[in-house]
């Protein structure tokens, strides 16, 4: 009988360190769906957005890049947007820009506003 106590004995502590093992994991796991709700899935909505802008970039949009400058698109390629900045004596004086510098499209109109 002694030995049946003892194997009873073991098996409930080994049932209860792996309950306690689980109650340790759960702050951590909790952290990370926090993370996850807070950080990671808003960053992916932004990202998301930003690859659907730069993806309907269309000749005549008015835009503002990454680095400040604000224009309109003369030119579109597959990686690279020619944007109009201004002009000097009757010629516009035009950047080649990457689509990925894009921040924001305007809507029309507002460089005449400014």
């Amino acid at each position: 009988m002694a030995v049946t106590d003892t194997l009873t004995l073991i098996t409930a502590q080994a049932a209860a360190g792996g309950e306690n093992a689980l109650m340790g994991m759960l702050p951590i796991i909790l952290m990370f769906v926090i993370l996850y709700f807070l950080m990671i899935r808003p960053q992916m909505k932004r990202q998301k957005e930003h690859r659907n802008m730069v993806a309907n970039l269309a000749k005549g949009d008015e835009v503002i890049t990454s680095g400040g400058m604000l224009g309109k698109v003369t030119k579109i390629s597959d990686n690279y947007i020619t944007v109009e900045i201004s002009t000097l004596a009757d010629k516009p004086v035009e950047t080649l820009v990457q689509r990925t510098a894009v921040t924001s499209v305007l809507p029309k109109g507002t460089i005449k506003a400014l």
